[in-house]
């Protein structure tokens, strides 16, 4: 089985996939209900809210942070939970266990983790995943990209030098490109104009301008929704920002000029 396979296979099955695009779909919608160019609002602005809001869906779905399960019942504390989620974003949320997920940042930047299996987020210009350009990423979206590919086994650059050669070399290079967990970044974009979204889960490759982007990358949008289901009963819904309808999100289509989203705040 392929790495990809593996992966996609395994956090499909968990609910962690799903968990992912809920969060992602949700951050994208609220963003733009309030995004507006004649009230000042800038590319700036948008990247760094939509930035936030996922970060915060996250924690949502997965029970971590401050939305973490703490007295045994994980229907407890609703209130925190819907806080300001539409009515259409309350039903559509996945029902996953507390545990299930957990945050597991690095170097500072956001991170959550499944098993031994992390993802950090990374923002892109619309239209153009398959080009993001790592080198001019942090160096902790850069130090994921160097990670070695799994498959095929690459061969050592020092094969067949005597030990005296490498020096302590090799084990220097191995220390900078190791993680202490398999890592990979989950990707989006968001076109304002069209309302166009992207979302994608792979292995990064640290490329230079233009050049291949990933080792693999699987399309998010392409996931099922999950059943949703945390209200039990007649539990009414509280109250907050649904009034507003839900602004429409399409899958992406090529955009003629993709704009980019400055100061994100992804690290």
């Amino acid at each position: 089985m392929s790495e990809q396979r593996d992966v996609i296979v395994e956090l499909g099955e968990a609910g962690v996939l799903a968990g992912v695009r809920w969060a992602y779909l949700s951050a994208t919608a609220r963003t733009l209900e309030i995004y507006s160019e004649a009230d000042g609002l800038d590319a700036t602005w948008l990247g760094s809210t939509r930035f936030t809001y996922f970060r915060d869906r996250l924690d949502r779905v997965f029970a971590c942070e401050r939305f973490a399960v703490r007295s045994g019942d994980d229907d407890a504390d609703l209130d925190l939970l819907y806080a300001e989620l539409s009515e259409h974003d309350i039903e559509a949320l996945p029902r996953l266990d507390p545990g299930l997920v957990r945050r597991a940042n690095l170097n500072g930047s956001p991170g959550w983790a499944h098993g031994q299996r992390r993802f950090l987020l990374a923002s892109c210009v619309f239209g153009r995943l398959d080009q993001l350009p790592w080198s001019q990423k942090s160096p902790t979206k850069k130090g994921v990209a160097r990670q070695r590919d799994p498959e095929p086994p690459q061969p050592s650059l020092f094969e067949g030098l005597a030990d005296e050669e490498i020096g302590g070399l090799e084990a220097a290079l191995t220390a900078a490109t190791e993680l202490d967990m398999d890592t990979f970044v989950v990707a989006h974009s968001l076109d304002p104009l069209s309302r166009q979204v992207e979302l994608v889960l792979g292995r990064p490759l640290l490329n230079s301008g233009g050049s291949q982007a990933w080792r693999w990358r699987q399309n998010l949008l392409e996931t099922p929704p999950a059943d949703g289901g945390r209200r039990r009963g007649d539990t009414p819904l509280p109250t907050g920002p649904g009034t507003v309808s839900d602004a429409p999100v399409r899958l992406r289509r090529q955009s003629a000029e993709p704009r980019d989203d400055r100061a994100s705040g992804e690290r």
